[in-house]
């Protein structure tokens, strides 16, 4: 499940982030060939909001875009587009849910998260913390040891049965990604290795970056 339902405010693009283009082709279409790449078998669902949904069907006839996939509408949130598009989830298989606009995603992370849901139920990928960090509190600032921490990415894979129990809860605005929705709901997020490169694209920068990474 590729969500993608980004407005670009931050970009000051005029058009949803997914859709500019890097090297030609827009995001979205960088992303979704990663996942047929790693698995030409996958079944692949793009949720995009509903407006959008015209936009992606021309981009796809303008590009001679052929990965197949299905598509679903987007909710009010992440959290309301992922629970939507549910239904026709079994129990029984592995769900991934994955940043339309991170097109830089190995595929080496992605088989971590896979086989790493396969064993435990949960897989969330994440990267360490290269920088020095300091906490902000009432008192000023305190530095913490930033071992303890782990910057999040996507994919996050997890067993059907999981994920769609988790969804049954009530909308939370803390609920910030899919992990924190299971953890919630009771059950262990387990972390594997992400990729430094896997990046979500929100910034002008993060483009020029994308840019010169995606063809290597």
């Amino acid at each position: 499940m590729i969500v993608a339902g980004g407005t670009g405010t931050r970009m000051n693009a005029g058009i949803p982030k997914q859709f500019i283009t890097i090297n030609g082709i827009p995001v979205i279409m960088h992303t979704l060939e990663v996942f047929r790449k790693y698995d030409k078998n996958i079944r692949i669902m793009l949720i995009l909001p509903e407006d959008h949904v015209d936009t992606w069907k021309r981009l796809c006839i303008d590009h001679t875009f052929r990965v197949e996939h299905e598509l679903g509408n987007g909710g009010e949130t992440r959290f309301h587009s992922v629970k939507k598009n549910l239904h026709g989830v079994p129990e029984n298989c592995l769900l991934g849910i994955h940043d339309g606009v991170r097109p830089l995603v190995s595929l080496q992370t992605i088989e971590r998260c896979y086989a790493g849901a396969l064993e435990k139920g949960t897989a969330v990928p994440c990267i360490k913390i290269p920088e020095t960090m300091r906490k902000i509190d009432e008192n000023g600032t305190v530095q913490v040891d930033r071992e303890r921490f782990r910057l999040i990415q996507t994919p996050q894979v997890f067993e059907g049965g999981i994920i769609k129990k988790a969804y049954l809860q009530e909308y939370q605005a803390g609920f910030t990604d899919d992990a924190g929705v299971v953890e919630k709901a009771g059950f262990p997020i387990h972390l594997v290795d992400g990729n430094p490169e896997n990046i979500k694209i929100t910034f002008k920068n993060d483009l020029k970056i994308a840019a010169s990474l995606i063809n290597l």
